[in-house]
C-alpha cells in the first residue's frame, strides 16, 4: 500500500466472545479490525471551496454593504442642517422644482417595488412529521439473523459476517422491516413495493395534515424523493390520486439520488416556492427496504440489508407571510457538493446485479474516504456563511498563510485553524448511517456527545432511514424540548453519486414537545449507551 494512503487506515481490536469449537473451544478469542477511515479535514482544505462560500455571501449581501453607506451619506447631509432649515429647504425645492420631485419620488417608488418585487421570498417550515410503523413490524438483531439463516442462502462464514455488523452498526431491537420479508416472501416485486410505499408516504401525510390543518388542495407543490423503487405512475401521482390534489399541482419525483435527496428536495421546493407566491409545498422522503433486500451472498452488497430500516418523512413549507406567527423554522442556507465527475465517488455506491443475477447495491471500501472528501468540500463552502466573523478570520488567515509561503518541506507542517461549527449551530442533524461513520465525523468536527445524541439515538431507534433519518433526528430534539427561539439547526447527509448536502435552518420560536411525534413512546429512556 502507498505510504500516504496509510494515515487513511484505523484499526481495532474486536472482542469476538467465547469460541464454540475447534482445539481454542471455551476460550475467548479477538480480532483486529483494519478499515478506512475518513480524511483528516484538518490536513487539507481547498482554497476554491472557501471563495466560493464567500461568493454566495456576497452575491446575497450586498444590501448590506450598500445600504448602510446610503444612510451615513443622507445623515451626514441632513444632520447639518437644524429642523426648521431642513423643512424650510424642502417647501423651496418643491416649490421651484415640481417635477424633479415628482420625478425623484417616482424613481424612488419604483426602486423600493423592484426590491420588494426581486428579493428572495422568506421560506418557512410550517411543520414537519415523521412515519412510526406498528409493533407487529419490529425487528430485533436475532431475529435478522435468524431470518437469514432459514433463508439457507447464506453460509457460516456470511452468517458471521452479518452478525458481526449488526453488533456494532449502532442500531438497536426496536428498527422496522416490511412484514413480507421476514416471513420469507419475495418482497421485490411491485406489488410489494407499491404496498411499502403507500403505507409509510400515506401515513406521514395523514399525521402533517392534521398537524398543520392543511388541505390536500391547497398543496401547490409536491416534490417526492425515494432513490430505489421508481413505479410508473410515479410515487408523487400516487400521492395526488389518493388525496385527490389540485390539477394544476407542480409535482416532482426525485428518483436515484440517495440518502441525501431530502434535502435536494427542499431545494427543489424552495426554488418552486420563489417562483410562486402565497403557496405551500410538501416534500416527502422516504426509501423502500423490501424491493432492494438484497438476498445474495457477496458481502459489500450485504452490509445495506444491515442498516436500512422503514421509514418516511413529510415536510410541509410555506411563502405565505401569514404563516409567519405559526411557522417552526425558516430556511436560511442550502449547499450541495456533487462528487459525481470523478469515477471512484461515482461507483462508491452502485446498484447492480451480482454473478447470481441478483440485484442490490455494492457499497465500496473506500466509501469512507470518498465521503470524507465531500463532506469536507461541504462544509468548507457553507463556513462563510454561517461562522462568526472570528472564526472565519482566524481560519481564512490560516489557510492564505498556508497557500501563499507553504509549509510541506517542514517535517511537522502546522495545521490550518478548523473553524468552531459548535459556534454556529446550536443543534446537528447528521445523516445516520452507520455508527462508524458518525465516530468519524464527530473526531473531525470535534463535536461533543451533546451535539450527537440526536444522530445516534436515532439510528439506535429507527436504524439508517435514508433521506428521511434527518427529520427523526429533528422529531428527537423536539421531542426534547431543546429547540429555541433563534436556535440553529444543522442538517447534513451524504448519498450516492456521490453527493454531501446541507440545509440551515432558523427556529422561529421555542418548540414545545408535540402532540405526534415518532419519539413519544420511548423519549424517556432515551439517551442510551452505545
Amino acid at each position: 500500500m502507498p505510504s500516504n494512503e496509510q494515515h487513511l487506515l484505523a484499526t481495532e481490536i474486536v472482542d469476538r466472545g467465547i469460541e464454540s469449537s475447534g482445539p481454542n473451544a471455551g476460550s475467548p478469542t479477538f480480532s483486529v479490525r483494519v478499515r478506512r477511515r475518513l480524511p483528516d479535514f484538518v490536513q487539507s482544505v481547498n482554497l476554491k471551496y472557501v471563495k466560493l462560500g464567500y461568493h454566495y455571501l456576497i452575491n446575497h449581501g450586498v444590501y448590506l454593504a450598500t445600504i448602510p453607506v446610503l444612510v451615513l451619506v443622507l445623515g451626514a447631509e441632513v444632520g447639518s442642517l437644524s429642523r426648521e432649515e431642513l423643512w424650510r429647504k424642502l417647501w423651496e425645492d418643491a416649490r421651484d422644482d415640481l417635477a424633479t420631485v415628482l420625478s425623484f419620488f417616482g424613481v424612488f417608488v419604483f426602486t423600493l417595488s423592484v426590491y420588494f418585487m426581486s428579493r428572495p421570498r422568506s421560506i418557512y417550515l410550517v411543520d414537519f412529521a415523521c412515519y412510526k410503523p406498528h409493533d407487529d413490524l419490529k425487528v430485533t438483531k436475532a431475529q435478522l439473523i435468524d431470518h437469514a439463516i432459514r433463508s439457507k442462502k447464506f453460509d457460516e462464514s456470511t452468517i458471521e459476517f452479518q452478525r458481526r455488523i449488526l453488533h456494532a452498526s449502532g442500531i438497536g431491537d426496536d428498527t422496522y422491516v416490511p412484514k413480507p420479508l421476514l416471513a420469507g416472501e419475495n418482497c421485490a416485486t411491485m406489488k410489494e413495493g407499491r404496498a411499502e410505499a403507500s403505507a409509510v408516504m400515506f401515513g406521514a401525510l395523514d399525521e402533517l395534515f392534521e398537524k398543520t390543518r392543511v388541505r390536500p388542495k391547497d398543496v401547490g407543490v409536491l416534490v417526492v424523493n425515494c432513490s430505489i423503487f421508481n413505479p410508473t405512475p410515479s410515487l408523487s401521482a400516487m400521492i395526488i390520486n389518493h388525496y385527490k390534489m389540485r390539477g394544476n399541482i407542480l409535482s416532482y419525483n426525485l428518483g436515484g439520488m440517495g440518502c441525501s435527496a431530502g434535502i435536494i428536495a427542499v431545494d427543489l421546493a424552495r426554488d418552486m416556492l420563489q417562483a410562486n407566491p402565497n403557496n405551500y409545498a410538501v416534500i416527502v422522503s422516504t426509501e423502500m427496504v423490501g424491493y432492494n433486500w438484497y438476498q445474495g451472498k457477496e458481502r459489500s452488497m450485504i452490509l445495506p440489508n444491515c442498516f436500512f430500516r422503514m421509514g418516511c418523512s413529510a415536510v410541509l413549507l410555506s411563502n405565505r407571510f401569514r404563516d409567519f406567527p405559526r411557522a417552526k423554522y425558516r430556511l436560511e442556507h442550502v449547499v450541495r457538493t456533487h462528487k459525481g465527475a470523478d469515477d471512484r465517488s461515482f461507483r462508491c455506491i452502485y446498484q447492480e446485479e451480482d454473478e447470481q443475477r441478483f440485484k442490490g447495491l455494492r457499497v465500496s471500501k473506500d466509501l469512507m474516504e470518498i465521503g470524507g472528501e465531500a463532506l469536507k468540500t461541504n462544509i468548507t463552502t457553507l463556513g462563510p456563511l454561517v461562522l462568526p466573523f472570528s472564526e472565519q478570520l482566524l481560519f481564512f488567515a490560516t489557510l492564505v498563510r498556508r497557500h501563499l509561503f507553504g509549509d510541506g518541506s517542514q517535517p511537522h507542517p502546522k495545521k490550518p485553524y478548523i473553524p468552531d461549527y459548535k459556534l454556529a449551530f446550536e443543534h446537528f442533524c447528521v445523516h445516520a448511517a452507520s455508527k462508524t461513520v458518525l465516530d468519524e465525523l464527530q473526531r473531525n468536527l470535534e463535536l461533543s456527545d451533546r451535539n450527537m445524541e440526536a444522530s445516534r439515538m436515532t439510528l439506535h431507534r429507527f436504524g439508517n432511514t435514508s433521506s428521511s433519518s434527518i427529520w427523526y433526528e429533528l422529531a428527537y430534539l423536539e421531542a426534547k424540548e431543546r429547540v429555541r427561539s433563534g436556535d440553529r439547526v444543522w442538517q447534513i447527509a451524504f448519498g450516492s453519486g456521490f453527493k454531501c448536502n446541507s440545509l440551515v435552518w432558523k427556529s422561529m420560536r421555542r418548540v414545545r414537545k408535540p402532540n405526534k411525534s415518532p419519539w413519544l413512546d420511548c423519549i424517556d429512556r432515551y439517551p442510551v449507551a452505545l
